[in-house]
């Protein structure tokens, strides 16, 4: 059998685990970020999708035959 997580790693991942279920019951609200802020992750996204959709320069040099 693999064994895939070490104890120190599982025992690492559990404290992360319970400190994420402990903390936000102590913790007091945070206040929400400025809104050109939360544009980032959009404009990252709109980047991303326009370079997905955007002609290559290699397909320019690329031919195909049919056999």
């Amino acid at each position: 059998m693999v064994k895939c997580f070490s104890l120190g790693s599982v025992l690492l991942l559990l404290a992360l685990a319970v400190s994420m279920v402990v903390l936000p019951l102590f913790l007091p609200p945070l206040p929400p970020p400025p809104l050109m802020l939360l544009f980032f992750p959009v404009g990252i996204m709109a980047a991303l999708v326009f370079l997905a959709f955007s002609p290559s320069e290699a397909a320019v040099n690329l031919a195909v035959y049919a056999v």
